[in-house]
């Protein structure tokens, strides 16, 4: 059901007149939502791009295309709409599929919906495709999480204060801006905003462990078949999402593009402005402008600094699968015996062959700053950040910070190597303060020794455990490059006792340029996250070593004065995308609307490439199987078309199998 509150018709610059509509659109429990359709006078039928958003009557990010309507809603609870804002849990996942329908129907609409959404407003969509959406022909999703928890809020365990805060801010600001307008309409519903924003607040700091309130806010399955554009950023405050994203849904259509986001473009690139619209050109209108012919993943990859890649230097990668088919992960080494070329305390040695020094070595995990340490939430600050750091270098630069940890350089590097992917560190590390952070930064060193953080990895110390099944691992050696920490029980460490870690590095894109050096340091947790507790820790140099991302063409075994690695050497190397795929059937495959029946799904084959738990799903529904891959179930489609079972399993492509619903 929606209200139409009014009208408003304007003429932008470009002298094309368009008309807006405001809508108060109700939801099944009653509340209801401000929604604000807006397109060229008149507002007839059209395909329209649909956005939700937490920040209120203008916080749309900018998915306006010519031909298109655009219908902006204001998510529960944020804005001019009313309810609870449940940090976009499952009743805003709720709102989101009912929203459709009523959109699908309106007479401004053709029948044919987009989503759009950067942020908050991917976050939203992604935690939404596990329901049904109508009526929805495709997607462009910019940053954004797979799991809210992991990719924003507590990565590694760690609280992330500054993007939570961040958001919170941006959230309420708007609220209060229209409270005016929500105390005039509805004098109750500004008690359940204030609510709703503190509770949300509050959160982040109530529930440190991985729960089922977490699990609700990230991506649960697919139930739908629309293609999905990512957008991304190397640097990105959300940059893991869009990569974990990209993987669970690329059987779907989807494709990534990592060119910006909260980070910034490169000078000269357009953050992917004109592929958006030629995505929903395409698939809403049926324009054949090649967008499908486009590479599946294109990255820009950064040239050695940060802000060099900002001011327009970068370099380009396509590919056709994430990770990169035939990346080479590389174990490098730490070692206790000086480089010769890091900082005055604490300076070891990284290579390829056995340390020439092991032990312990101690160092004070103090807090660190995080325009130095923390590339994410650095790149967030934008170009204010970006002035300040450049006036101060010694803000950006991650020497002066060195001197507070334990840092490991390997040589001069003899050739450029591309490192684009994952990258793990494996560390045998003891305490004194548990609950305290594992931060660690790899750089890139310029021969004049300035080092640069381009990646950084963070763990609480309460969380050793790694899930085996959801990790990811090198298809050459099954060593794990992308550990998939378990943070749902902690295990307290004991202080003076050293035990083994897997800290996962968010994903690394970036030339390293001959004569330049590839840097580890670990230090105290950033600024960023204040609420990791300071502390001692002892690192045991030999029992530690981190793995390394190479893309095809790069030999960084070569760059470091080993021996050129022969290209066949490397057998399954290309498995990220000759990987086999799983095998499903399904009995019956043609179902009828509104009839109950049992379905039964058997996963005839996942060879020896597929570790771990197959994951089945049916009709958005996760399903167990038996030992033998078998599940049966009882099916009531609701809507007539094409349903899907999904098999996935780690080392496999995603299998599927298509049913038929009719009326």
């Amino acid at each position: 059901m929606g209200v139409l509150l009014g009208l408003l018709a304007t003429v932008p610059a470009s002298g094309a007149a368009t008309v807006e509509e405001a809508h108060r659109v109700g939801m099944s429990d009653g509340v209801t939502l401000r929604a604000t359709v807006k397109g060229e006078a008149p507002l007839t039928r059209r395909p329209t791009i649909v956005e939700f958003t937490p920040y209120g009557r203008f916080g749309g990010t900018g998915a306006d295309v010519p031909g298109f309507n655009r219908l902006t809603v204001e998510i529960r609870g944020t804005g001019d709409s009313d309810g609870v804002f449940d940090a976009l849990g499952p009743r805003t996942q709720q709102d989101v599929e009912e929203t459709l329908r009523w959109a699908c129907g309106q007479p401004w609409s053709d029948g044919k919906l987009g989503l759009y959404g950067f942020s908050a407003s991917a976050i939203t969509v992604y935690n939404s495709l596990h329901r049904r959406l109508p009526c929805v022909g495709a997607a462009v999703l910019g940053s954004g999480t797979h799991e809210l928890y992991r990719d924003l809020l507590v990565p590694g365990g760690i609280s992330n204060l500054v993007p939570g805060a961040g958001v919170i801010a941006g959230i309420g600001i708007p609220a209060l801006a229209q409270g005016l307008d929500r105390l005039l309409r509805n004098p109750l519903s500004a008690v359940t905003t204030i609510v709703g924003l503190a509770g949300a607040g509050i959160t982040e700091l109530t529930r440190p462990h991985l729960d089922d309130w977490w699990r609700e806010r990230g991506m649960r399955g697919n139930a739908n078949a629309f293609p999905i554009l990512m957008l991304d950023g190397f640097f990105d405050v959300e940059s893991r999402g869009a990569f974990q994203a990209f993987q669970e849904l690329r059987g779907t259509g989807a494709r990534l593009v990592v060119g910006g986001g909260h980070d910034q473009p490169p000078a000269g690139t357009d953050a992917g402005r004109a592929q958006r619209a030629d995505w929903y050109r395409h698939f809403l209108r049926g324009q054949d402008n090649g967008v499908e012919r486009r590479p599946k993943v294109e990255l820009l990859l950064a040239d050695g600094d940060r802000q060099a890649y900002v001011g327009g230097r970068f370099v380009r990668h396509d590919a056709t699968d994430w990770p990169v088919p035939g990346t080479r992960w590389s174990t490098l080494r730490l070692d206790a015996a000086p480089s010769g070329s890091g900082p005055l305390i604490g300076d070891g040695s990284l290579g390829l062959g056995a340390p020439r020094r092991t032990g312990s070595q101690a160092y004070a995990a103090l807090p660190s700053i995080l325009t130095a340490t923390d590339p994410p939430n650095a790149a967030v600050l934008g170009g204010v950040g970006d002035a300040v750091t450049g006036a101060l270098p010694v803000l950006r630069d991650m020497n002066l910070h060195e001197q507070l940890g334990r840092s490991y350089t390997t040589p001069p590097l003899r050739e450029d190597v591309l490192a684009a992917g994952p990258a793990a560190l494996k560390v045998r590390l003891g305490t004194s303060s548990p609950g305290s952070g594992i931060w660690a930064v790899i750089s890139d060193v310029s021969p004049d020794g300035v080092a640069h953080a381009m990646a950084a990895g963070r763990l609480n110390t309460n969380y050793p455990e790694v899930d085996p099944d959801r990790s990811l691992r090198d298809p050459r050696t099954g060593t794990v490059v992308q550990p998939y920490g378990r943070f749902d029980r902690p295990s307290p460490a004991t202080q003076g006792r050293e035990r083994d870690y897997q800290v996962e590095f968010w994903p690394i894109g970036n030339r390293f340029r001959a004569g330049h050096r590839i840097r580890l340091t670990v230090v105290g947790a950033s600024l960023g996250s204040p609420l990791s507790p300071p502390g001692i820790h002892t690192l045991d140099v030999g029992a530690s070593s981190l793995q390394f991302p190479a893309l095809p063409g790069s030999d960084l075994s070569h760059a470091l004065g080993g021996p050129r690695t022969p290209a066949d050497a490397a057998p399954g190397a290309g498995a990220a995308s000759a990987r086999p795929r799983i095998r499903v059937q399904a009995s019956p495959r043609r179902l009828r609307v509104g009839r109950s029946v049992r379905l039964r799904v058997r996963v005839r084959s996942t060879t020896t490439a597929c570790r771990g738990r197959v994951r089945v799903r049916v009709l958005g529904r996760r399903v167990r199987t038996d030992r033998r891959g078998r599940a049966s179930l009882r099916v009531r489609p609701r809507r007539a078309g094409r349903a899907s079972v999904v098999v996935g399993a780690t080392g496999c492509r995603t299998g599927r199998a298509t049913l038929r619903v009719r009326r």
